[in-house]
């Protein structure tokens, strides 16, 4: 069984956008995408945990009540797609964790960290997630880029602590679900969704679910809902780069989802968790 985490945010919330924009209001458009993902979901018969980012709640609160309603988890991306290594992050995460508990009547008990961005100068909110009753995060990506990993980190769940974030730690509370990855023209690298579901033959992506299937750990999976309402995801004048990172095979994102739920069965963490205690 592998498990999909759909990281719900905004067309103005990626880190290869916001770099790019104003600091300043934006309008949402892709929170409108919503039934769109849940009736994909449905027709493939896939529960899934949707991290959210806390002001969508804020902007659209009966968000919650359709991602409970239709049998999926909520799960928490930070109140404003904020990574956990940027400067002064530390004092508002624990006002951030608070506030999105009131949004969600504490039913959010799984993390994930925008852009990956749990490390060994961001394992602080490991603590803070501990102390709130978190159960689990899946921030790790066990290979390196150029925007996060932890190359060294182990492929199959384990005990993360602040002072582990690689290995497993015994006196952990919270359990790390790494994020998929697979051998690639003989390097290590990212296949869990994302940028590497547009870009990489989509046998590349199905053969690293089967070997994964193989060894018996969960592959942890996940797409952003811009990437599966490309008609609400507007069109930016980025540097080629980050352009690239962003829009290239955006069109075929969906299809590609689509493609693997029908051939591979995936479930929410927490419905895995429960199923395999």
């Amino acid at each position: 069984m592998n498990i999909l985490g759909i990281d719900f945010e905004e067309w103005y919330h990626p880190e290869l956008i916001k770099q790019n924009i104003k600091n300043e209001k934006h309008d949402p458009s892709v929170i409108n995408g919503i039934d769109k993902i849940l009736d994909l979901l449905r027709k493939h018969e896939t529960s899934a945990t949707f991290f959210v980012v806390g002001e969508l709640l804020e902007i659209q609160p009966d968000i919650l009540d359709k991602i409970i309603e239709n049998d999926h988890e909520i799960g928490f991306h930070t109140m404003y797609h904020n990574r956990l290594d940027s400067p002064g992050f530390k004092e508002k995460f624990s006002d951030e964790v608070k506030k999105f508990e009131k949004l969600t009547n504490g039913k959010s008990r799984g993390f994930r960290a925008p852009t990956f961005s749990l490390n060994n100068f961001s394992s602080w909110a490991i603590d803070i997630l501990e102390e709130n009753n978190y159960i689990y995060d899946s921030s790790i990506v066990p290979a390196k880029t150029s925007l996060y990993g932890s190359p060294h980190a182990e492929h199959k769940p384990y005990k993360i602590t602040s002072n582990s974030i690689d290995k497993n730690d015994s006196s952990g509370k919270l359990t790390e679900f790494p994020l998929l990855v697979t051998t690639f023209l003989g390097k290590k690298i990212p296949a869990a969704g994302g940028f590497y579901l547009r870009t990489l033959p989509i046998k590349v992506i199905k053969n690293a679910l089967k070997d994964y299937q193989n060894k018996n750990i969960p592959g942890s999976f996940y797409i952003h809902s811009w990437e599966l309402t490309p008609e609400f995801m507007p069109k930016l004048n980025l540097p080629f780069k980050d352009k690239f990172a962003t829009y290239h095979n955006l069109s075929k994102a969906y299809s590609r989802m689509s493609e693997l739920l029908k051939s591979f069965e995936f479930t929410s963490f927490s419905r895995y968790i429960t199923e395999n205690n």
